[in-house]
């Protein structure tokens, strides 16, 4: 991209801090950002959010690296995880409670955002399976554990538009574009 995309900002907010914040405000704790490209800038711009913070020492990595850093720190009390992306623009804090309350009293270990055919995040995964993710290494880890666990897995669908993900200059270009077009009407 040219630069740390979670450092990105909406409205003045970079995207981390946003994500995080949407997370506070969904409920969730304790909100763990795994650090990876320039983590003091990152930490800045989380300043008065109340967050704990871990490394990935190698951020270019796979998905899983970032994964396993954050369940490593959470404590034993913690019952699930919900995976949340900074680069996914159009999670709402909505969405986050959704896969919240969708859990809670049921039987399912996984709740996943389905967007049309694609599951991605925010997932909540039962503590029962951490030791699946951890041993779990590489791209993907959320859609092959949501397989594997199928009969365990509720699915909440959103719109196909909230599956907005910047990877990409040329990503956040569109979704800058997108946004601006709308707010001018």
């Amino acid at each position: 991209m040219g630069t740390n995309k979670l450092l990105l900002e909406i409205d003045g907010e970079p995207l981390v801090r946003r994500a995080a914040r949407r997370a506070l405000e969904a409920g969730l704790s304790p909100v763990v950002v795994v650090l990876g490209d320039e983590p003091e800038r990152v930490r800045a711009a989380m300043a008065d959010l109340p967050c704990v913070f871990a490394a990935n020492p190698h951020p270019g990595g796979p998905t899983s690296d970032s994964l396993h850093r954050g369940i490593g720190v959470l404590p034993e009390e913690v019952e699930a995880a919900v995976v949340v992306l900074a680069d996914m623009v159009e999670v709402t804090v909505e969405m986050l409670r959704g896969v919240t309350e969708a859990a809670a009293g049921a039987e399912a270990l996984v709740a996943a955002s389905r967007y049309g055919d694609v599951v991605a995040p925010p997932v909540r995964f039962h503590r029962a399976l951490f030791p699946e993710v951890l041993a779990f290494n590489g791209d993907g880890c959320v859609r092959a554990i949501v397989r594997r666990h199928a009969a365990e897995t509720l699915l909440l669908s959103w719109p196909e538009s909230a599956l907005t993900d910047v990877d990409t200059a040329e990503d956040w270009a569109r979704y800058r574009s997108r946004v601006e077009g709308a707010g001018d009407g």
